[in-house]
């Protein structure tokens, strides 16, 4: 009985890389929109975000599996989201510690984290079902896949919208911008071409192994 549940218990490995690829909670999950949206305008913006959540989706994970079997189920959510919110305090001191004007250009959306429901659909779903490293690692992978898609986003708003790489001037005189990028609508653009490639490629496997299965 022990190798079984040795044997069905995650791999550490396994849930790092599954929020990259398999259950990106952006380009697969579809899920942290709104922060998605809001502040991929720029790449730096793009990479604050993504790493302000992923630090809180890790110790929160962490914090959330250590404490699980202490807290009764009646106020488990109402744990969760003080968990979650503490990280989010910390996190946003210290980008407004190294970093005014990032402070400002995430305004609400760094406070927005606690209701994030990536956050609390790992907490619920995995954290409160697993050990610390393990859930951790899950945290960590989902942050990284959710940092990857803002980042994606960010840098092609940012090039095409402004010219620029994190402030850096790419083309000369000449280019002019596609101000509709940095614009609200153009999330929107650019998250439906990002969800149309990554969906290509993650579908190609499947599409080639169908001529070869009719053989």
């Amino acid at each position: 009985m022990n190798e079984a549940a040795e044997r069905d218990a995650p791999s550490p490995t396994d849930e790092f890389v599954k929020g990259l690829w398999r259950e990106n909670p952006v380009f697969v999950t579809v899920l942290g929109m709104c922060p998605t949206l809001a502040v991929s305008n720029t790449a730096r913006n793009a990479l604050a975000m993504g790493l302000a959540t992923t630090f809180v989706l890790a110790l929160s994970g962490a914090a959330i599996s250590a404490v699980r079997r202490f807290v009764p189920p009646q106020v488990r959510i109402a744990t969760y989201i003080v968990i979650i919110a503490s990280f989010v305090t910390a996190v946003e001191y210290a980008i407004q510690a190294l970093s005014l004007d990032l402070h400002k250009a995430l305004g609400a959306f760094i406070a927005l984290i606690v209701v994030n429901c990536q956050i609390l659909g790992r907490a619920e779903a995995f954290a409160s079902k697993n050990g610390v490293v393990v859930s951790m690692l899950d945290g960590l992978g989902t942050g990284a896949g959710f940092t990857l898609a803002l980042a994606c986003l960010g840098t092609v708003r940012e090039i095409l919208g402004s010219g620029t790489l994190f402030g850096v001037e790419l083309f000369g005189a000449g280019f002019q911008p596609w101000v509709l990028l940095v614009l609200p609508s153009g999330g929107f653009f650019t998250l439906a071409a990002w969800l149309i490639l990554f969906n290509y490629f993650k579908t190609r496997p499947a599409r080639r192994a169908e001529p070869e299965a009719a053989r």
